[in-house]
């Protein structure tokens, strides 16, 4: 069973900045060619693809985010980051780590509306004044 965790989330301020981590034990050695990402849910709204990031290394975040956030891992500790900057208000939600064996619905910051095999708990993410 893949367990997922994650953690970093907050409150903070338009503009400040917030780094999420994802814990994936063994994850990125167990599985050759694999997904990790994150995505991102209201309540109000339907789930929204946030970033990407393949075995390979290559990256995909979504157009509303371009430029502030950035996603990256650490296959030594086994941990997924996704750094935030410039925060917004509409980046407020919960965010939630995600990962697929393989890559069934390609791997880019849309792939997650499609779905996953597993998922963290999520950790909220909340940007207000």
């Amino acid at each position: 069973q893949v367990r997922l965790e994650e953690s970093g989330g907050g409150s903070v301020q338009p503009g400040g900045s917030l780094r999420l981590s994802c814990e994936a034990p063994g994850y990125t050695d167990k599985y050759r060619d694999y997904c990790l990402g994150w995505f991102r849910q209201t309540e109000d709204a339907e789930r929204e693809g946030v970033a990407s990031i393949d075995a390979d290394g290559n990256t995909s975040v979504t157009d509303s985010v371009k430029g502030r956030f950035t996603i990256s891992q650490d296959n030594a500790k086994n941990t997924l980051y996704l750094q935030m900057n410039s925060l917004k208000p509409e980046d407020t939600g919960k965010y939630y780590c995600a990962a697929t064996i393989g890559q069934p619905y390609g791997c880019n910051s849309g792939s997650w509306r499609f779905g996953y095999d597993y998922r963290g708990k999520g950790t909220v993410v909340t940007i207000s004044s």
